[in-house]
């Protein structure tokens, strides 16, 4: 038998690019000191000061009683849209990531599809933590390089208020309420370069909510629980790690990066990534001193805050990176 050259054309290669950015905090802004207070009337003392000086955060937002993750989730979609030029019914793909879902099923993205007025369209949800905006916009890069869809909907939303043990001041202060979310659309040139993705189950008891629903009751333990120098050591080195392999995947150096947007959870952990990368802080996204640690909404919602201030601007080179229970972590390089 000869062999035969097939007539076909070759298929073009696809590339994903973020085409739009939005976010929504709740309105209810909590200063330090006014969580301060708060606590006192318990009988748990903390401090503006002591706050500030473990973990950078000056304020953060809670949503009010009745406020859910989709509909956080709504309006940070409403403004990427916007900000994208798109119309909700163009969506072919819709992915959240949260860690705290309207309830056990169906998923965030399903009640954020209803609200938006749109339907047919895949739509599921992420949990991978503090990471799971990483994650989820890694799938949604891969299903549109594969041609499984053209234009994606990424968001990252929390309700971490409703899990927080409000006796422990070692959590409490951290973590805040909000979304953020991103378009994502096919393109004929790169947008997303690189993406890496990991996970490591022995280190599950570091930071954990360990609590489930069965029989119709609570079972164990729903409130959250972190070993905050555990969680430390942890993410400093794994966060050089995935971004030292993006870099390598896309052959870039650090001296490429325009912009680096981590997970906003411990301005510690994030000047120390920084430096491990030999970047000047004044390249460094932060917002945890304003939203606190938002989980999967940090990175989106940082991303936005960015681009709408003007700092990250068209054809930046931009790190996006993420660590968080599981223990899972990850990074993406994306020409923006």
């Amino acid at each position: 038998m000869t062999a035969t050259t097939s007539s076909q054309p070759a298929a073009a290669v696809r590339y994903s690019r973020i085409t739009g950015t939005g976010s929504y905090l709740p309105p209810k802004r909590i200063t330090n000191a006014e969580f301060a207070a708060d606590l006192a009337t318990r009988g748990i003392e903390t401090s503006d000061e002591w706050i500030v000086e473990r973990t950078g955060i000056r304020a953060r937002h809670f949503a009010d009683e009745g406020v859910t993750t989709s509909d956080l989730a709504l309006e940070a979609a409403r403004h990427a849209l916007e900000s994208a030029g798109r119309r909700a019914d163009e969506i072919d793909l819709i992915i959240v990531a949260t860690s705290t879902p309207d309830m056990i099923f169906p998923s965030a993205a399903c009640l954020l599809q209803r609200k938006l007025g749109v339907h047919g369209c895949p739509a599921f949800d992420v949990q991978a933590v503090c990471s799971g905006f990483v994650y989820a916009l890694t799938i949604a890069d891969a299903m549109i390089r594969t041609g499984s869809a053209r234009c994606a909907l990424v968001v990252g939303a929390e309700v971490f208020s409703r899990i927080l043990d409000f006796n422990d001041r070692t959590t409490c202060v951290l973590f805040g309420d909000g979304a953020g979310a991103v378009v994502l659309e096919a393109s004929d040139t790169p947008g997303i370069l690189a993406t890496e993705l990991h996970a490591d189950g022995r280190h599950v008891e570091i930071l954990c909510t360990p609590g489930t629903v069965a029989n119709g009751k609570v079972l164990g333990d729903p409130l959250l629980k972190m070993d905050g120098q555990a969680v430390f050591k942890l993410a400093v080195g794994v966060l050089e790690q995935a971004a030292r392999a993006v870099l390598d995947k896309s052959g870039r150096t650090e001296a490429d990066i325009d912009w680096l947007i981590p997970h906003q959870a411990n301005i510690r952990i994030m000047q120390g990534t920084a430096k491990k990368l030999k970047l000047p802080m004044d390249k460094l996204v932060v917002t945890v001193d304003e939203h606190g640690n938002t989980s999967a909404a940090s990175i989106p919602l940082a991303l936005d805050h960015a681009v709408r201030a003007g700092r990250v601007k068209r054809g930046d080179t931009v790190m996006l990176e993420g660590v968080g229970g599981g223990f899972t972590w990850g990074a993406v390089l994306l020409d923006f």
